[in-house]
């Protein structure tokens, strides 16, 4: 019984170091993953929200584990039980969609850089977007700077300096943050970063999807411990009652 409590008390605090890292993993996923997923035209499950949730209920809930080792309680120590498998299925569900969805979401950002591009004047949210990870990954366009070409904003561009019909990239196309010569582009286009943003991106989120699903599969499956644990204690709780003194 004695070793039971320890082991148990034990893992709760692991266990709840574990929802921090969750909550640590979560945050740092919607803040460098949020930019790129807007973009991204495929349906798929928020692994960031449900490791922000998870994560807090973990930090929440993991003292609970250290309450009813301590007093042996057996409905303490079901409801833990109950909760760890709770935990263990949003884990899984957040670390497996993170993991099988990874390539799809990477694929949707073709159509949703495309349509960026063609909504640059018109969507803020989606320019604001585009903007950012142009200058994160030193890219222009979806497959080239050439993209720009034919979009309503490079033409309307294009208006704005009349004789010039060489195209115009917006500046956060530029290899500097001081801007460039690139409404219209110079003769030479040396100085925006020509390669597109495809690429770059599917590999970005996908290496980084990958990281999140192998540290949210590993946690969540720590939780089987827990759970065998409380189940243990409060079988060996229930088999130390005294029976009930006949009248």
């Amino acid at each position: 019984m004695s070793l039971l409590k320890i082991l148990l008390m034990a893992f709760s605090f692991i266990f709840w170091v574990a929802g921090l890292v969750m909550l640590t993993v979560g945050i740092w996923a919607k803040i460098s993953l949020e930019e790129y997923l807007v973009l991204s035209t495929n349906n798929y499950p928020n692994t960031p929200l449900i490791l922000l949730v998870t994560g807090g209920a973990v930090l929440l809930w993991g003292f609970l584990g250290c309450i009813s080792a301590a007093v042996e309680k057996q409905c303490l120590l079901r409801t833990y039980g109950l909760f760890l498998v709770a935990v263990l299925i949003a884990g899984l569900a957040a670390g497996l969609s993170a993991l099988f969805y990874r390539r799809d979401i990477a694929e949707g950002f073709q159509s949703g850089l495309q349509n960026a591009v063609l909504s640059y004047s018109e969507d803020e949210e989606k320019a604001d977007a585009l903007d950012a990870i142009q200058r994160a990954l030193h890219c222009c366009g979806v497959h080239s700077y050439r993209d720009w070409f034919e979009s309503p904003w490079s033409l309307e561009q294009q208006e704005n300096h009349l004789g010039h019909n060489n195209g115009s990239v917006p500046s956060s196309c530029c290899k500097t943050r001081k801007g460039c010569h690139n409404s219209p582009l110079s003769p030479k286009v040396l100085t925006i970063n020509r390669e597109g943003c495809f690429k770059k991106v599917c590999d970005f989120v996908s290496d980084n999807m990958f990281y999140i699903a192998t540290v949210t599969l590993g946690l969540a499956l720590m939780q089987i411990v827990g759970i065998v644990l409380s189940c243990l204690l409060a079988t060996k709780i229930n088999h130390q009652m005294p029976d009930a003194v006949p009248t």
